[in-house]
């Protein structure tokens, strides 16, 4: 069953199409990437989905329902450019905060009290916001984000500012939620932290989706039969007859071959020259490097 459904969306500011015919669904507890350069797109779709504003055709749906204000209670918002009272004490406005998602004052203070034990910051509820540095600050939103436990979280570069450690809390933290059955969609310009997390993605480009699916699935389409082998022993100087030579020193070879079965043939050529093979792998595309193909028009 699928959480949401974007169904040929379209948005439109004077004479910008921001969203361009967009179409793409997010499977219940998963956590799905939203990517895309600058300006491509996603703060407009996200603020859509956030019912912020509204689309000018097409239809979304959450949990088969069309989509509307009532759904918000269910939805919780981490955008990039941080929306905390700064001259507010942290414990005061967690609470506010909780209850306009509707949780009881009696309920919002269990929950905060639990996710400040959690994140070992019981000190830090007579703080004020401002007070903080970007990274503590960064935990209070998160706190914000999940404390009304929402079906569908969206997180706008959720790590940013934080230091390792704290970035390996809240990565923790967000696994855990979708373990619980919570949809994520996690927006983020660093493509190594999409490969470490999400399950599947969508690629905004200059307003439409060009590229959607799972990630294992779209790294092995975009795979260039890229071969490393580690081996010991001699090996002859015919290897250019299997496919390009991409590196080589003493006991690697980096290979790209015209097919996995142009591999097979090196691998079985070496072993026959007399090379002991310690170690072949695929190398697949990263994350990364399929982002900026696309985005190039190079794929």
């Amino acid at each position: 069953m699928n959480i949401l459904s974007i169904k040929d969306v379209v948005k439109t500011y004077e004479s910008k199409i921001a969203v361009n015919h967009v179409t793409f669904d997010i499977p219940e507890g998963i956590i799905y990437g939203m990517l895309g350069p600058n300006g491509a797109g996603k703060t407009s779709l996200i603020r859509i989905i956030t019912t912020i504003t509204r689309p000018d055709s097409g239809e979304i749906l959450f949990n088969n329902e069309r989509l509307n204000e009532n759904h918000t209670s269910f939805i919780g918002y981490m955008p990039e450019e941080r929306g905390l009272y700064k001259k507010m004490k942290v414990g005061e406005q967690l609470v506010y905060l909780a209850q306009l998602k509707g949780m009881s004052h009696k309920d919002a203070k269990s929950t905060i009290d639990g996710w400040f034990e959690k994140f070992d910051i019981k000190d830090w509820y007579n703080k004020k916001i401002m007070d903080l540095s970007k990274g503590m600050q960064q935990k209070v939103q998160f706190i914000a984000t999940v404390m009304h436990r929402p079906k569908l979280i969206i997180l706008d570069e959720p790590f940013s500012g934080l230091d390792p450690i704290n970035a390996n809390l809240i990565e923790d933290e967000i696994l855990n939620l979708k373990k619980m059955g919570t949809s994520i969609i996690f927006s983020t310009h660093r493509m190594e932290q999409v490969e470490e997390i999400c399950d599947r993605i969508v690629l905004i480009n200059q307003g439409k989706n060009v590229l959607e699916g799972d990630v294992k699935e779209i790294k092995n389409t975009y795979k260039e039969n890229l071969y490393n082998i580690n081996f010991v022993g001699e090996i002859g100087d015919d290897l250019e007859k299997f496919g390009e030579i991409k590196e080589k020193t003493d006991q690697n070879v980096t290979m790209k071959c015209e097919s996995p079965q142009k591999a097979n043939d090196l691998l079985r050529w070496m072993i026959q020259n007399g090379a002991l093979i310690t170690s072949f792998n695929e190398i697949l595309p990263t994350i990364n490097n399929i982002f900026i193909r696309k985005v190039e028009g190079k794929i």
